[in-house]
Parts: C-alpha cells; structure tokens; sequence
C-alpha cells in the first residue's frame, strides 16, 4: 500500500516553518500556505523522471535549461514547489536559487501525488502563469500537456499514450513518445 500525500492545512505555513522540517526523506512543498508533505518516490516514478529529463535535455536549446527535483522553486510568498522536472531560461539559474517561474513543469504522476498535481498544483501553476504543464503517469505511459492561453488559462493541447508521437512547441520543439520515457 503506497502512503499518500498529506495536506496540512489546519494553519498557513510559512517558508521558514517548512525550512526548519528534517530532512528525513520526505518532500515537503508549500502551496499557498499549506503544507504538502510527499513521501520518498517509488522506482517507477524515478525512471520516469529520468526519462522525461533525457528526452527535454536532448532537444533544450543552449538558453534554456533543464532541472530537476528536489530543487524549490518560488511561485509566490506563500508558494514554494519541488516540480519533478521543469524547464527555466538559463539567466534564472543561481548557485543559490532560481528566481522566477519556470517555463515548463512536468510533474510525474504516483498514486500518492496524483490528487495534489492534476488538482492544487495545476491551480497553483496556472494561476503562476506557468506557461506549459505537462503530467506523465508511468503507469498508463501518458502524456498530458497544457499550454497557458491569453485568458489566463490552461488548455489541454496533447494527451498521448505509449507509442503515440507528440511534437511540443513550448517551450522548444521537442517530440515526446511515452513508451520512450520509460526505456
């Protein structure tokens, strides 16, 4: 039986509360002041991971770049995220920290996340401006991408599975086929 994410929303938390937490395996994010705690991922979710960092990282253009969790990322104030694999331009890049939002989050579906990113992260991302979302859940080898409209809102402009071929154009042209990722 696999744990689940844990809101912990009883009380808005700050970035220095979730600071001080040990380090003790598990992801803890802040989403609007609450609390996320994510438990330690399978193999599963990690080779997914892997593989959707291989397949941006070949087509990445040299201005951009390809990053992966753990590694926070400021949404907001109140908003610090750990995505599983984003894309920023390079200039956002700091020893210390990346400043602004990325270009691209992928988030790599579990049963314990899955809630917590189809739901309060797609939310978060969308209203961040976050301009393209993508969720991968390795269990059905799917491939579910957004890209931010005029108005503000996420549209969904793919979803495909296993051998079916997909072209992104944001945030550079990479072509994804499922089943790859997970080679």
């Amino acid at each position: 039986m696999e744990v689940m994410a844990l809101v912990i929303d009883d009380r808005v938390w700050t970035r220095e509360e979730r600071d001080a937490l040990p380090a003790d395996g598990s992801r803890y994010e802040l989403i609007d002041g609450a609390l996320v705690v994510t438990p330690s991922p399978k193999p599963l979710h990690q080779w997914a991971c892997s593989g959707v960092y291989d397949a941006l990282r070949a087509a990445c253009p040299a201005d951009l770049k390809v990053l992966w969790a753990p590694l926070d990322v400021t949404v907001a104030a109140d908003t610090v995220v750990q995505p599983d694999v984003f894309v920023v331009g390079r200039g956002q890049v700091s020893p210390e920290a990346i400043t602004g939002v990325p270009l691209l989050v992928v988030e790599v579906l579990s049963p314990s996340t899955q809630i917590v990113d189809r739901n309060l992260k797609r939310r978060r991302y969308e209203g961040a401006r976050i301009r393209s979302y993508w969720l991968f859940d390795p269990e059905t080898a799917t491939l579910t991408a957004y890209e931010l409209e005029a108005d503000g809102h996420y549209q969904l402009v793919a979803e495909v599975t296993r051998d079916q071929m997909w072209t992104a154009s944001q945030p550079f042209p990479v072509t994804i086929r499922p089943a790859d990722l997970l080679a």
